[in-house]
């Protein structure tokens, strides 16, 4: 009786843990408008920072720290990054799973020439495949370090977006000091238009000299809107950075404190530590130092493969009557290769991964020196046009002085006004030029200057779904 509902019991407990297909459809309208609705006053949205500044109230200012969380939040690139992290968890649980038994009927016939004692001739039997060489453990292997390199890319994504919020931030800021800028020159140009109209009236000017300041006017009056027009742009820019629409950013104040205010470099600007953390820390070197060790991995799954796996096949034969007990090995003969084509593959992978992971870390340090030099360049060129700015506000000064005291007439005054306003301008571009460098030197080493002191975490898990502090969390 036991033996009767024996295969069937073993078939409904197998069926049993199996699961179950849900459909999950995607309406292209309905995922447009949740794009659309995307908001930095979102509840959730501001639950997750609450949660992450540890406790800290919903920002009154969005900074960049602030606004980089917002588009840890909602940016796209997470999400694939997170769907290759999932993957990858997902082929390691494959790799560590035991080959499953296969149930075998060698015969299963009835013979109506005989009746006695029975026609039947029924043979089953279930193959076990015995694994040898360690090859579930050098698979296991290859899979947790890919899992690992998934890891990492995640991390490099997160920094990468991190990358594009502060660029996008350090556009509007520099939009913005252009702006307001071209906006007070334009002011000062129509002071001169005004003066010179009156000195041409009064036979004090040339109509040339006039024709001439309102050609100036209107050139700053372009550049003005030019302007404009950039810091339009520049929002737009940080809207797509955070991955939002560009709706999500009217009534929201934006504070520019760690643009204005970043941690400067040390002395030696990528000192040794910096630079030597770079190049074996970054995420990056990190991703590619897993992919090297998953090829290492998968060479020695592939002379592991050499030895051939053993396949036992207990069983049962009822024949006509007769009882039999079968135990039925097989064992590949390794006659014609010895797996030698997929070992040389192996061994080429494993040598490709190391050369790719010496061009990266020869990038990385490119990288460095390039950013290091265009810093430098760039702090040399802030330090002449706040020289020069210095001097023009000390001219300035001692012009309005003079104007004050009668000895300079009005358009001497204006044109000193002009003169400094272009050396603000200088100023203003070096200021951004230098912050740009600043920038480029922090992705090389990957290493915060701005908003120094805030954490960039690695969320595993998408934020959207569990919006208070998420269990995958790790920090760069």
């Amino acid at each position: 009786m036991m033996r009767r509902f024996f295969l069937p019991a073993m078939l409904g407990a197998a069926l049993a843990g199996c699961a179950t297909y849900h459909p999950a459809p995607i309406d292209p309208a309905q995922n447009a408008a949740k794009l659309s609705s995307r908001s930095l006053r979102d509840p959730r949205l501001l639950t997750f920072v609450h949660a992450m500044r540890s406790g800290a109230a919903a920002p009154a200012r969005w900074d960049l720290s602030t606004l980089t969380l917002a588009a840890l939040y909602y940016h796209p690139n997470l999400d694939l990054a997170r769907s290759s992290l999932a993957q990858a968890r997902g082929a390691t649980r494959s790799a560590r799973q035991r080959p499953n038994p296969t149930l075998v009927f060698q015969d299963l016939s009835y013979n109506q020439t005989v009746r006695t004692p029975s026609p039947w001739t029924i043979g089953p039997s279930i193959e076990f495949v015995i694994e040898t060489g360690g090859k579930r453990a050098a698979r296991t292997a290859q899979a947790r370090h890919l899992e690992a390199a998934a890891r990492e890319d995640l991390a490099t994504a997160s920094w990468q977006v991190r990358s594009g919020v502060r660029n996008a931030l350090i556009d509007l800021w520099a939009a913005r000091q252009r702006l307001a800028q071209s906006r007070r020159n334009l002011a000062v140009e129509e002071q001169l238009v005004a003066a010179t109209a009156q000195r041409f009236a009064a036979g004090g000017a040339t109509g040339f000299e006039l024709a001439q300041a309102r050609i100036h006017r209107d050139e700053t009056r372009l550049t003005a809107l030019d302007a404009q027009n950039r810091e339009t742009q520049a929002r737009n820019a940080l809207a797509g950075a955070i991955g939002i629409p560009v709706a999500a950013l009217h009534g929201i104040t934006i504070s520019f404190s760690d643009i204005e205010a970043p941690q400067q470099p040390a002395a030696g600007i990528a000192t040794a530590a910096l630079r030597k953390a770079a190049l074996t820390g970054r995420s990056d070197v990190q991703s590619a130092l897993a992919d090297y060790a998953a090829a290492e991995a998968a060479l020695q799954l592939a002379i592991a493969d050499q030895y051939p796996d053993i396949a036992l096949a207990p069983g049962y034969d009822y024949n006509q009557g007769d009882n039999q007990y079968l135990l039925m090995p097989t064992v590949p003969l390794p006659i014609f290769h010895q797996n030698q084509g997929q070992i040389a593959e192996a061994l080429a992978r494993r040598a490709q991964a190391a050369a790719q992971f010496t061009a990266l870390q020869d990038t990385v340090l490119h990288a460095i020196d390039q950013a290091v030099t265009e810093y430098r360049a760039s702090a040399r060129s802030l330090a002449s046009a706040q020289t020069i700015h210095e001097e023009e506000v000390r001219e300035y000064r001692r012009m309005e002085s003079a104007f004050d005291s009668g000895d300079a007439d009005r358009p001497s005054l204006i044109a000193a006004q002009l003169t400094l306003a272009t050396a603000t301008q200088a100023k203003i571009d070096a200021l951004v030029r230098q912050r740009r460098a600043l920038g480029s030197l922090e992705d090389a080493l990957q290493h915060p200057f701005f908003a120094a002191a805030a954490r960039l975490p690695v969320l595993t898990t998408d934020p959207r779904q569990s919006p208070g502090l998420p269990s995958g969390l790790s920090s760069e």
